[in-house]
């Protein structure tokens, strides 16, 4: 049975039950799976690391946590504006690491073309 008063059972709990995959959230929180399991064995989290799961999984932590949250800094509008810079700034890391990938793709293909030549 799990602790009322345990910030990383009540937080792995809201997850779990809106079916998130733990690998999405860890990417879309820029942390690895290690840290989040860390995080659900904690008795304690720090009023950020609830909000950025709660803005990220769009739930409203002021229901578990009325003493450190009130509902409105879960709204909609903040969900939206928390989602949308994690796509981008996302978005942009896979890019440049894709780029980066094709560039030195390229230049094996240009060294084995010259060495056959």
């Amino acid at each position: 049975m799990s602790n009322p008063n345990h910030h990383g059972q009540l937080v792995e709990h809201a997850i779990r039950r809106r079916g998130i995959s733990l690998t999405d959230l860890a990417l879309s929180l820029n942390v690895n799976r290690r840290t989040l399991y860390n995080w659900f064995e904690s008795s304690f989290l720090k009023k950020n690391v609830i909000h950025r799961i709660g803005l990220a999984i769009n739930h409203d932590f002021s229901v578990e946590f009325p003493h450190l949250f009130t509902s409105d800094v879960f709204s909609s509008e903040n969900i939206r504006n928390s989602s949308h810079q994690g796509a981008d700034s996302n978005h942009s890391e896979w890019k440049d690491k894709y780029i980066a990938l094709l560039e030195k793709y390229n230049e094996v293909l240009a060294s084995q073309a010259f060495v056959r030549a």
